[in-house]
């Protein structure tokens, strides 16, 4: 649901960085490495020592990496099929190094068995989210293309509701309701994309 809103609006906020960035010789491709370096230093460094202020501040830095490359792309006409192939490989690891880090952390704290399980299901439940989505569009199917938790919406509510336990000490029970929330968000995602596919299959048999 973010995903239209937030590209669009991100485009025009970062567009003079963009064209700054190009104009210093960095490529949409370099700064989808750098950004998915970043991402991941941030989550598996700060996260899993407790440190999720400053985790969630230094990911959000490189973030930004994420909204520029596709922007750059389009700015300097370099778009390409490989470009868009490895932005979607980095995101995936990104995504797993971002709740992989919380899983870390909740694992060895003791009492906290039931956010680790949340983190857990959210990991797995948001490779198979992106995986339904792409191996349908690689069947020629256009169905997958729905659900009420995609990627920005995920991301978004971990990171903030990280970045809020950590700000005010919060319990981890509360990052686990949010996270046993996005869990079930992201498993009905699933289920919404594989009902959409069968419909779409059927349709056209």
């Amino acid at each position: 649901m973010l995903n239209k809103f937030a590209r669009a609006f991100a485009t025009r906020l970062l567009t003079p960085l963009a064209q700054f960035f190009l104009r210093i010789g960095l490529t949409p491709d370099l700064v989808t490495v750098i950004g998915t370096l970043g991402v991941c230093a941030g989550a598996l460094v700060f996260f899993p020592r407790g440190e999720f202020v400053a985790g969630v501040l230094f990911i959000a830095v490189f973030v930004i990496f994420d909204l520029l490359d596709g922007t750059m792309a389009r700015i300097s006409g370099q778009s390409s099929t490989w470009g868009a192939f490895l932005d979607s490989t980095l995101d995936r690891i990104a995504d797993g190094a971002v709740f992989g880090g919380l899983v870390l952390y909740y694992a060895r704290q003791p009492g906290e068995s039931l956010t680790t399980w949340a983190t857990l299901f959210c990991l797995v439940f948001g490779f198979v989210t992106s995986y339904a989505r792409a191996r349908a569009e690689g069947l020629g199917l256009t169905g997958a293309n729905v659900g009420v938790a995609e990627r920005a919406d995920r991301l978004v509510v971990v990171l903030l509701m990280t970045f809020l336990v950590g700000l005010f000490g919060w319990p981890g029970e509360v990052l686990g309701v949010t996270l046993w929330f996005l869990a079930v968000a992201s498993a009905f995602t699933v289920g919404q994309r594989m009902s959409a596919v069968r419909r779409e299959i059927r349709s056209r048999a």
